[in-house]
């Protein structure tokens, strides 16, 4: 039996950027972090050839062909496995249109459990390359590559997509008294909706495809990752609320199923309680709402949102990793 562990991921600024019909002309980056909330993936040896999958669903298929769910398809067919296999998963948070990159989480997680399955070790890069193929490649979804690389290597990073289609992935190297200041001040909930982000990235992409003024605010939107990179490398805090209330700014503008009244709505009343700035976690239209504020203001904008349901983030130094190998 294997065990994985994959955490989640907080995207700052840049998001969208990853998106192939943006970073192939213009190049791309985020900057973004794990967070200590988790996919586990379970991968054990079956004792008759049979492929059984346990999600939220339950699939037991003769052969890989017949695996209904794609990600655990596709990734069957890129090791080679061909059956015997039993693999269940579980998520610490819904794991379904969130906005905390659960499905490349999962990828990365289950690709690092069938490798350590097959007695091989798969570096961060490679699981990350790997889930990006299955995902986009294979499965065909309309989505950027940040989720992949956060999960696979962790921590608190400035990703970037060249027009080359190679990532690269540089910790963003500040002091850790910034870090936890930074965590300190975060104030995140859950809004109880959820959504569809492939549909939404494709809306993103056909604009940015067809329409030179949304390139411009994507590009804008790179800047304020490389900005936030600089003042967080110069522990400087002071800037960070600014930056990501303009990060949000611009990206409402991308689309209109970005944000909604009710999101506009919790948005306008915690700046008013005292939030510097935020943003809606992932694709937008549903998911977390996160927010930056000094710790004082914490309390009045909870009680502001009281409807909504605060989370307690922290920060994940590491990636994917196999927690639990028995043979």
């Amino acid at each position: 039996m294997i065990i994985s562990k994959t955490p989640l991921r907080m995207s700052f600024v840049g998001g969208g950027s990853d998106l192939p019909v943006f970073y192939r002309e213009f190049g791309g980056a985020v900057v973004s972090t794990a967070i200590d909330k988790f996919v586990y993936v379970t991968v054990n040896q079956k004792f008759d050839e049979k492929i059984r999958i346990s999600y939220s669903k339950t699939e037991e298929a003769k052969s890989v062909a017949k695996v209904r769910h794609p990600l655990v398809r596709e990734s069957l067919k890129l090791l080679g496995l061909t059956g015997g296999v039993e693999i269940t998963s579980i998520a610490d948070i819904p794991a379904k249109g969130t906005g905390l990159g659960s499905s490349s989480s999962f990828t990365v997680g289950l690709l690092n459990a069938l490798h350590a399955f097959g007695n091989r070790h798969a570096s961060a890069d490679k699981l990350a390359r790997e889930s990006c193929e299955i995902e986009i490649d294979r499965c065909g979804e309309p989505i950027g590559k940040q989720d992949q690389y956060a999960a696979a290597f962790g921590g608190f990073s400035f990703i970037q997509f060249n027009p080359n289609d190679s990532v690269s992935v540089e910790p963003v190297i500040c002091q850790r008294e910034t870090i936890r200041q930074l965590e300190n001040n975060l104030v995140v909930f859950y809004t109880g909706i959820t959504r569809s982000a492939s549909a939404l990235l494709k809306t993103q992409q056909n604009a940015m495809a067809s329409k030179k003024a949304k390139q411009k605010t994507m590009i804008q939107m790179v800047g304020l990752a490389r900005q936030l990179k600089a003042e967080l490398q110069k522990n400087n805090l002071a800037a960070f609320g600014e930056i990501i209330h303009e990060n949000w700014r611009l990206k409402r503008s991308l689309t209109s199923e970005v944000s909604n009244d009710a999101i506009d709505g919790w948005y306008s009343r915690a700046r008013k309680a005292g939030a510097v700035g935020g943003k809606l976690l992932g694709a937008g239209a549903g998911g977390f709402l996160m927010f930056y504020a000094p710790q004082e203001r914490h309390e009045a904008i909870r009680r502001e949102l009281k409807e909504l349901r605060p989370i307690k983030f922290g920060f994940e130094p590491q990636g994917s990793k196999i927690i639990f190998v028995h043979d």
